[in-house]
């Protein structure tokens, strides 16, 4: 049985980021004074009295908005409310009940779900004002006063919520999940890729540039294994970034590679490679992530029969400096080539977390430094004497030798090459450490 799930709803800015934040325990969601910030919905874990479950913030709901986004925000809303097994419906006491907050309390009534009614922004301690009470207008029983900022009542508050749970059962999850960033510029179609991948509207997709603001959290399970699919908000060059709000997602979407094992780099056909593609990619390489160039919208692309070609020679020279990471042309729109794509998310999750036999490496070596003598300089030759594998995710190679002035660059970038063609390790980057013999 899976955990039972939770949503925040209610109207824009009443405090939902900021008690969802409190209540997983970490800042998860984004949180600023202007309405709208949150607009996917963004999933995190909370526990209570040895019970856990999964929590969803959804963005502020105007039910008669026709506002492009305002709209979708809703559709999202409305979908966490549908797989929800108990709703936390967030008002604010500042601002007291408003024609907004009966129309949504209506919306929760007709789901026939189970509601808790929380009263958000009670910050001061002592007998609750007399504003308080007139939110047992909304009819959904008897409100809690919480102050999201401080914490005061979210136990009380989560008393009411698993109250309506069933009774907590022994599970288990011991399956392995691939962690997959899928990043690139704005507009490149990385919320266009989960949506077909999940077969539902999990993200806001639209053309306006910077739509998706969070980083938004997606469990996939298909043939190919376990996946869980981070959406990003599109990397912009810094001159381009004018708010905070967006300064938050561009640290959120970095925090994303940083606890990823695998990163699609989105790029999009129609544009060809631009500097901020390769910038990115570059924010991924030198985390030392496994990578996939996923060049999108190639269904939108005239083609001869030398454009694949031609475009993976783009792809060679601009890429140069991840030239382990494989190329995959896909469609987000049509599904083209996405079961591709899953092939080599798990085979670059796979040679990223590789880890081989010092006896094979010390063997490889030998062949190595016997086919192709290290260099030397002024009479001293460099003597390797032994290598090992210090670590994965990267691959990191540690050589010992007698001078490591003489390990020149080229003659390292040799001996990877070795390490590749005898052990594969395509789509992870590799590193390697140079210490002399008494270096601790």
């Amino acid at each position: 049985m899976t955990k039972p799930v939770i949503a925040v709803v209610g109207r824009p800015n009443v405090g939902k980021s900021t008690l969802f934040n409190k209540l997983i325990g970490q800042r998860l969601s984004i949180v600023d004074d202007t309405p709208g910030v949150t607009r996917d919905r963004i999933y995190g874990e909370t526990e209570w009295c040895n019970r856990t479950a999964f929590i969803v913030d959804t963005g502020g709901i105007e039910p008669k908005s026709d506002d492009v986004i305002l709209v979708q925000m809703r559709r999202q809303a409305q979908l966490a409310i549908d797989t929800a097994s108990v709703i936390i419906l967030v008002t604010d006491i500042k601002s007291g009940v408003v024609a907004t907050d009966m129309e949504v309390a209506d919306m929760l009534q007709k789901s026939g779900k189970p509601v808790v009614l929380c009263v958000n922004k009670c910050d001061t301690v002592g007998d609750l004002p007399m504003e308080f009470y007139e939110f047992y207008n909304l009819g959904l029983g008897e409100p809690v006063a919480v102050s999201a900022v401080h914490g005061h009542g979210t136990g009380d508050l989560l008393d009411r919520v698993f109250e309506h749970l069933d009774a907590p059962t022994e599970e288990e999850d011991n399956d392995f999940a691939i962690n997959v960033a899928v990043i690139g510029k704005p507009n490149a179609g990385k919320s266009s890729l989960i949506n077909k991948i999940t077969s539902e509207d999990r993200c806001i997709v639209s053309d306006i540039a910077g739509t998706t603001r969070d980083t938004i959290d997606t469990m996939v399970e298909n043939s190919y294994g376990r996946f869980n699919f981070t959406d990003t908000a599109g990397l912009r060059r810094q001159s381009k970034i004018y708010d905070d709000i967006e300064k938050y997602s561009i640290i959120r979407a970095k925090m994303a590679i940083e606890r990823s094992d695998v990163c699609v780099i989105m790029i999009d056909a129609t544009e060809g490679v631009t500097e901020q593609d390769t910038k990115v990619a570059g924010l991924a390489h030198d985390e030392g992530k496994a990578c996939i160039l996923a060049v999108n919208k190639w269904d939108a692309v005239e083609k001869d029969g030398k454009t694949m070609q031609e475009f993976r020679k783009k792809l060679d020279a601009d890429f140069a400096f991840m030239s382990y990471a494989p190329q995959v042309f896909i469609s987000a729109k049509t599904g083209q080539r996405i079961d591709r794509l899953f092939e080599n998310i798990v085979m670059c999750s796979e040679n990223a977390a590789l880890r081989i036999k010092t006896g094979m490496l010390n063997e490889l070596l030998a062949q190595a430094t016997t086919r192709v003598q290290p260099p030397s300089d002024k009479g001293k030759r460099l003597k390797i004497f032994y290598m090992t594998q210090a670590g994965i995710k990267p691959p990191t190679f540690v050589f010992f030798c007698n001078d490591k002035e003489l390990f020149h660059f080229s003659y390292q970038r040799y001996l990877e090459n070795r390490i590749r063609e005898a052990f594969g390790l395509e789509g992870t980057p590799v590193r390697i450490i140079i210490r002399e013999r008494g270096d601790r």
